[in-house]
């Protein structure tokens, strides 16, 4: 038994390391979930291949994610659901959809795939905890979202999204 305070005392530390966020990565609340992501690195890649990507984008007057204003007003205690939405929206429908002949553009947009897949792994298991469902509100915003992606063609819906990475990125960041 004398063993046991020092391995409770190591497992604790270990345990509140693992919560802790890595370098460069800052904690969001959505709803009663807080989650951990660097922001700021999956900008830096968008921000390389935003002009190529928007170049793609065949219909300008149309927006997926703010038309008409879907992220607007979203409750704070909705944010947990619909962002679970977004980045498994992202994850399943626009990444998947998203690959060029330019071996850059590929590699950027699977970093910036594979940072959401990992919030959408840390959002997932705190949502399933914290049982965060969304209200009716938030469940028309996220139909309208899909709405206007399924108004046009896959990879023409996929590289717009991808180009309105940034409209996702302002409101998470207004989740801090």
């Amino acid at each position: 038994m004398r063993g046991s305070p020092l391995f409770l005392c190591l497992f604790s530390v270990s345990f509140w390391v693992t919560l802790m966020p890595t370098a460069g990565e800052k904690i969001f609340h959505f709803g009663a979930c807080r989650v951990s992501m660097s922001t700021a690195e999956i900008r830096a890649g968008f921000t390389a291949i935003k002009a190529n990507i928007q170049s793609r984008d065949p219909v300008r007057s149309l927006s997926i994610l703010s038309h008409p204003h879907p992220l607007n007003r979203v409750k704070s205690s909705d944010r947990c659901c619909i962002t679970h939405h977004l980045l498994t929206f992202y994850v399943d429908k626009v990444f998947k959809h998203c690959t060029t002949e330019d071996s850059f553009l590929n590699r950027k947009i699977s970093s910036i795939a594979n940072s959401f897949l990992s919030a959408r792994r840390k959002l997932g298991q705190c949502r399933e905890q914290n049982n965060c469902e969304c209200g009716e509100e938030s469940t028309e915003k996220f139909k309208q979202i899909l709405t206007n992606y399924e108004g046009l063609n896959v990879t023409s819906a996929a590289m717009k999204s991808l180009g309105e990475l940034d409209i996702l990125l302002d409101w998470m960041e207004k989740s801090r």
